[in-house]
């Protein structure tokens, strides 16, 4: 096993920890007040992993968002440290995975119209056909819009700015309009039903810490892929992109220069 897949495998396996569920198979997360002192007390409690105790250099927990109040303001911070960690997770691990051989090598059957062998991460999302990109965008914006409490039934969800607990997904296990999901997301296999509180609080701390170190952890591949020198990485083969990052639909259209002729094409022969 070479260094590459070793460091893969250490961090997957870490970062694999962090997937313990925020939340309990409940109808509703309590509402629950928290304020800045409780931001403190919980920030300085928490001392595993990249937890620094309470760092707000730039004041935000003493800003008033959109009108919510310090308490409102608290409770949208904390939801979008925890949803931001579940992506870096997801696309760390999806990055280290897309860069084996088993993904990006041959396949019998093409994965995808387009597809083109023994390329980065970031080039295989460019080569998929911007029809299958809407889809997974749209599927990820319905799963968004559920998580907000689109679709929830009264009492059953409370909003993480009115005192819902951050991070909280509500059970998805029955819904659908056409056919029933039958696994709920955050707990697909009722593993963690059983759970007694503080294992709970421990397993929210282990997702904010492994999340803030997936968040750098992708950060630092797609800055190394662009030849940025990041210490850590800098003997790994990481696999060098020279598109933008930041412009994940560059290779469909240019919404800078209105060129839409990728669409307009598609369109035409489909």
């Amino acid at each position: 096993m070479n260094s590459l897949q070793t460091v893969i495998l250490a961090l997957a396996l870490g970062s694999a920890a962090a997937f313990t569920p925020v939340n309990t198979p409940q109808r509703a997360a309590v509402a629950t007040k928290f304020g800045k002192a409780d931001l403190i007390e919980l920030a300085e409690s928490n001392t595993d992993g990249l937890s620094p105790g309470f760092w707000d250099p730039l004041g935000v927990s003493d800003i008033d968002f959109w009108g919510l109040g310090q308490e409102g303001t608290i409770g949208y911070l904390r939801h979008a440290e925890i949803k931001h960690g579940r992506v870096a997770m997801a696309a760390f691990l999806g990055y280290c995975a897309q860069c084996t051989d088993l993904v990006k090598g041959p396949h019998t059957l093409d994965p995808y119209r387009g597809y083109i062998e023994n390329v980065s991460p970031q080039e295989q999302w460019d080569n998929i056909p911007l029809i299958a990109k809407l889809q997974i965008i749209t599927l990820v914006g319905m799963l968004e819009s559920y998580g907000e409490g689109a679709g929830c039934e009264d009492g059953e969800y409370t909003h993480y700015t009115k005192g819902g607990l951050p991070g909280y997904y509500p059970p998805i296990k029955g819904k659908g309009a056409v056919t029933p999901i039958t696994l709920n997301l955050f707990d697909p296999l009722d593993w963690f039903a059983e759970r007694s509180p503080e294992e709970l609080e421990r397993g929210r701390r282990v997702e904010v810490n492994n999340g803030r170190l997936a968040m750098i952890g992708i950060g630092g591949v797609l800055s190394a892929s662009k030849g940025l020198v990041v210490p850590p990485l800098n003997s790994l083969p990481i696999p060098q992109y020279d598109g933008d990052v930041m412009a994940p639909f560059s290779a469909d259209f240019s919404l800078g220069g209105h060129t839409f002729n990728r669409v307009i094409d598609w369109a035409a022969n489909n």
